[in-house]
C-alpha cells in the first residue's frame, strides 16, 4: 500500500504536467511573487556656490643688480678684430672681479663675428654688419662682439662695478642695461599668493552674507597670472663716478586667483 505522501506527489506532478500542456482541468498555478518595486531615491539638489576673483601683490626692496655689458671692436681683418675683442673682454672681466663680482655670477650671453659694410654715399661711421651686399656698398672690415651678464649681489657696489666695467676696456666697452632685482623671488611670490587668497575669501564672505547664506567649504582654487617679479631697469646715465646710487623703487609681484565656495 502506497503512502499518502507518494499519492500526493504523483497528483502534484500530474497537475503540473496538465498545466504545462494547456489541457482543461489543469489547476491554476500561482506565479511567483515579485518583490515590490522600491521608490526611486530622491536626487539632492546641487549646492549653491559663489565664484570670486582675488588679486594680491607683494613688494620688496631689491637686493641685487644685473648688469649687461659687452665689448665691440671693428677692424679691417677678422683676426685683428678677434684679437682686440679678446683683450678688451679680459680687461672687462678682470675689472668686474676686482670690483667684487663673483666668478659664478659672470656669464657670456653672446659672441659674434660679422662682416661690416658701408653705403658709398654714407658717412664714414654709418656702417652695418650684414651678409653679401650689392655693388653700391663698400666692405669695411669685421666686427667682433661679446656680451656678458654680471650679477652684483652687494647692491651698494653697483655704481662702482658699472664704472669699472665701463672704463677698463676703453672705447670697446658697451654698457647695455642695469636692472635691480631680488635674490629670492619665491618669497615674494608666496606673500602675493597669501594676499590674493585673503582677498578672494573676503569677497566670498561678503557675497554669502549679502545673499543671507553662510560660507561653506572651498570647492576649487585656480591661480592665474604668472612669470616672476620683473626687475626694475635703470638708465645707465644715473651712475656717476662721484656717487654710488641707491637702489630705486621696489620689486613687485602680483598674483590673481579664482575661488569657488559652497554656500550653506
Amino acid at each position: 500500500m502506497r503512502s499518502v505522501r507518494s499519492v500526493l506527489s504523483v497528483r502534484s506532478v500530474s497537475a503540473l504536467a496538465l498545466a504545462a500542456l494547456g489541457l482543461p482541468g489543469a489547476p491554476a498555478v500561482a506565479a511567483p511573487a515579485t518583490p515590490a518595486a522600491r521608490p526611486a531615491a530622491a536626487v539632492a539638489p546641487a549646492p549653491a556656490t559663489v565664484s570670486v576673483t582675488g588679486a594680491g601683490s607683494a613688494s620688496a626692496a631689491p637686493d641685487m643688480a644685473v648688469l649687461t655689458a659687452g665689448i665691440e671692436v671693428t677692424r679691417p681683418t677678422a683676426d685683428k678684430a678677434l684679437t682686440e675683442q679678446n683683450a678688451a673682454a679680459e680687461a672687462l672681466l678682470a675689472a668686474a672681479r676686482a670690483a667684487g663680482v663673483d666668478e659664478r655670477d659672470i656669464r657670456t650671453e653672446n659672441l659674434s663675428l660679422s662682416a661690416v659694410y658701408r653705403n658709398r654715399d654714407g658717412e664714414p661711421d654709418q656702417y652695418e654688419a650684414a651678409g653679401p651686399r650689392g655693388e653700391g656698398e663698400i666692405f669695411i672690415g669685421h666686427r667682433a662682439t661679446q656680451m656678458f651678464s654680471l650679477i652684483i649681489r652687494d647692491i651698494e657696489k653697483t655704481g662702482a662695478v658699472v664704472r669699472a666695467v665701463a672704463d677698463a676696456p676703453g672705447d670697446a666697452s658697451r654698457i647695455h642695461s642695469v636692472a635691480f632685482d631680488v635674490q629670492n623671488p619665491e618669497a615674494l611670490r608666496t606673500r602675493a599668493r597669501t594676499s590674493a587668497y585673503d582677498d578672494a575669501r573676503s569677497k566670498a564672505v561678503q557675497y554669502a552674507r549679502l545673499s543671507g547664506r553662510g560660507l561653506g567649504r572651498l570647492l576649487s582654487l585656480e591661480e592665474s597670472g604668472g612669470g616672476r617679479p620683473r626687475p626694475v631697469p635703470v638708465p645707465v646715465s644715473s651712475f656717476s663716478k662721484e656717487s654710488v646710487p641707491v637702489a630705486p623703487g621696489r620689486i613687485q609681484d602680483e598674483v590673481t586667483v579664482t575661488a569657488v565656495y559652497e554656500l550653506r
